[in-house]
């Protein structure tokens, strides 16, 4: 897994790896690039739902990498080759747990999951399969030098969705709501010192609002979200329980589980 606080490797792998990709597609005439971008590039904006005309503003390095990786989409657009570029919300599903994997862990051991906030806050998350039919449909449809936001149609509060997954999952686990600046601050010394499984994008969002208009991609490729975010959350869960046993042999993919040493203290309590 890279380290998200540390911006080299980031650079290497979003902007550095996007340019030699795109420049590939070009000399070997590719007619058509996707780039896979992020709702980071908002930043923490104040209107909701973010539209792609919206400013970018990444927050850290990871928001910041994935900003001059499109940059280099565009650049590329203008020397012939068709590119798109595609922002989706935080995506889950098989092969893709992430953080999520520390989530699903405490809710199968029964254990309280804090959350930040109250948890009145609507989080817009993404199922795998749902990206991966708006990419797919990305590369026929006349999208050509488009930014497309894509996230799930159908979610709720913070709240309602996990509270969702722990009824799905028949567990003992119980929402923990905790005071969000000291989390923050606590979180970023983490981040500093390598030691947190999360950006300071995540926790600067995590007790917002942040959810995306997905009106552009529904009209130009005729894309709709299968899955709300309960129904993510669920399913991913259960993929999760099916192969817990093999995730460890799989390679720096997201479906290595994550080093959970910083957030021992808490576990204990929980």
């Amino acid at each position: 897994q890279l380290c998200l606080a540390d911006p080299a490797p980031l650079y290497r792998v979003n902007v550095e790896g996007t340019a030699v990709v795109l420049a590939a597609a070009l000399e070997a005439g590719v007619r058509r690039a996707v780039l896979i971008s992020s709702t980071a590039v908002y930043g923490v904006p104040e209107r909701h739902p973010i539209d792609e005309d919206d400013p970018l503003v990444g927050v850290g390095p990871y928001g910041e990498s994935k900003i001059d990786a499109e940059r280099l989409s565009v650049a590329f657009s203008r020397r012939g080759l068709d590119t798109v570029i595609v922002r989706p919300k935080t995506f889950l599903g098989p092969e893709r747990l992430g953080v999520f994997e520390i989530l699903f862990d405490w809710i199968r051991e029964g254990r309280r999951i804090p959350i930040l906030g109250d948890g009145a806050n609507r989080y817009q998350l993404l199922a795998v399969e749902d990206l991966c039919d708006a990419v797919v449909r990305c590369l026929t449809a006349p999208v050509r030098r488009e930014a497309l936001n894509v996230g799930a149609a159908r979610f709720g509060t913070v709240r309602d969705d996990l509270e969702a997954l722990i009824e799905h999952a028949g567990s003992r686990s119980r929402l923990r709501p905790v005071p969000a600046r000291p989390a923050e601050l606590a979180l970023r010394a983490l981040e500093l010192a390598r030691l947190s499984p999360l950006a300071e994008w995540h926790y600067r969002t995590a007790h917002r609002d942040s959810f995306v208009s997905i009106d552009r991609a529904r009209r130009l490729l005729c894309w709709e979200p299968r899955l709300s975010n309960a129904e993510t959350l669920c399913e991913t869960y259960d993929w999760y329980l099916a192969h817990r046993g093999t995730m460890r042999a799989a390679g720096t993919t997201h479906r290595v589980p994550w080093d959970q040493r910083a957030l021992a203290a808490l576990r204990r309590l929980s």
